[in-house]
């Protein structure tokens, strides 16, 4: 009798853990690999290996990452992609594509083709330099190295369960259609948002036949609610920038109804779009709710083009208002207060409660 009540007890404790990660959040179906295709929200390293200036593999950036490590990531530590790989049960993310580690045994549980600075129009990556996500979307190479690895039956497996994510056009709207004078003289925002979500459109086709199955988009965040956006377009205004954050919800309304589209044009596609605009939004406009101190300004502190030491998003050099740079001499204390690590990115923390936020709708995904 002893026997079989501490067998039940091991049973109901067996089935207790079932619910949980080692994170102590909730379990999300597990998928055999991940894909990553967009931005600085979601590139871990890709623009290390290529001719560009939007890079973040320096310090202060990877503060808080393991082993101290500038790898790319533009935050203190984790994005956003490394926190949902966290969730779907890697213990590390899949690499990024153009680094060494993105090979052999490393293939199989996915890459990383994300560049920052990218978007869904093309030549907002040509203007930075980067990857374009046309170019990311064109990974046959990949495929052929998975197959090589896995053979061709357990590749395509892979290819189509495996959870595809999405992440542009940030730099899109807030970036190319406001300086581009060819974009911003004879297109209305409107316009320009049918020509985004129509790339969107095009994207996801392009994946459906290469046998992705399970694709989440993110939304576009509240673009007016960055400390570079205040700065520049707010005048000092103490709230976010309204006109930047009506082009990001009008974006956001459009690319809903593409993706209710899609998912009746292909029965079996299971899409979504995993809405970041309302938790950041939260987070810039009510950071004590989330237990936060500061959304205005960035953790790092960086040095502006007159030589003037600032805390990041206060100063007047363009190095000090975008990003963290090489002559930083110093970051805040305790990151975990602050909702943003430089002016245009969140910091690890501020990642975790976005992809909490997320959560259910990526595990309708996987089910």
């Amino acid at each position: 009798m002893a026997v079989r009540c501490l067998l039940l007890l091991l049973a109901i404790f067996l089935v207790s853990l079932a619910g949980t990660t080692a994170h102590g959040g909730e379990t999300w179906s597990p998928v055999p690999a991940l894909m990553v295709f967009g931005d600085s929200l979601v590139d871990i390293g890709n623009n290390d290996y290529i001719t560009s200036f939007v890079k973040a593999n320096f310090p202060p950036y990877g503060r808080d990452f393991k082993d101290h490590v500038a790898t790319g990531r533009f935050s203190n530590g984790r994005l956003l992609y490394d926190i949902i790989g966290e969730k779907v049960g890697f213990s590390g993310s899949p690499p990024a594509y153009l680094s060494p580690q993105a090979s052999g045994q490393n293939l199989l549980i996915g890459a990383n083709f994300a560049s920052a600075g990218s978007g869904y129009y093309d030549p907002t990556a040509f203007m930075l330099h980067v990857i374009s996500l046309s170019q990311q979307l064109d990974y046959k190479e990949y495929t052929s190295k998975l197959a090589a690895v896995a053979g061709s039956s357990r590749a395509q497996s892979i290819v189509s369960n495996s959870l595809y994510i999405i992440c542009a056009g940030a730099n899109d709207v807030g970036l190319s259609y406001y300086i581009n004078p060819l974009l911003f003289k004879t297109q209305i925002a409107g316009q320009f948002s049918d020509r985004l979500v129509g790339i969107f459109n095009n994207t996801v086709t392009q994946l459906y036949i290469m046998g992705a199955r399970h694709v989440g988009v993110f939304s576009l965040p509240p673009l007016g609610c960055t400390p570079l956006a205040i700065m520049v377009s707010g005048l000092g205004r103490s709230g976010c920038v309204p006109r930047l954050n009506n082009d990001a919800q009008r974006f956001n309304s459009k690319l809903d109804a593409v993706v209710d589209s899609l998912s009746k044009r292909y029965s079996d596609l299971k899409i979504a779009v995993l809405d970041i605009y309302t938790p950041w939004h939260s987070l810039a406009t009510s950071p004590g709710s989330q237990g936060f101190n500061e959304a205005r300004r960035g953790c790092c502190v960086t040095k502006d083009g007159n030589g003037k030491f600032t805390i990041n998003g206060q100063g007047m050099g363009i190095s000090a208002v975008l990003l963290c740079n090489p002559l930083s001499i110093g970051t805040c204390p305790n990151a975990k207060k602050y909702v943003r690590w430089d002016s245009l990115h969140l910091s690890e923390a501020a990642n975790r409660i976005i992809v909490d936020s997320i959560a259910e709708g990526i595990n309708k995904l996987l089910v």
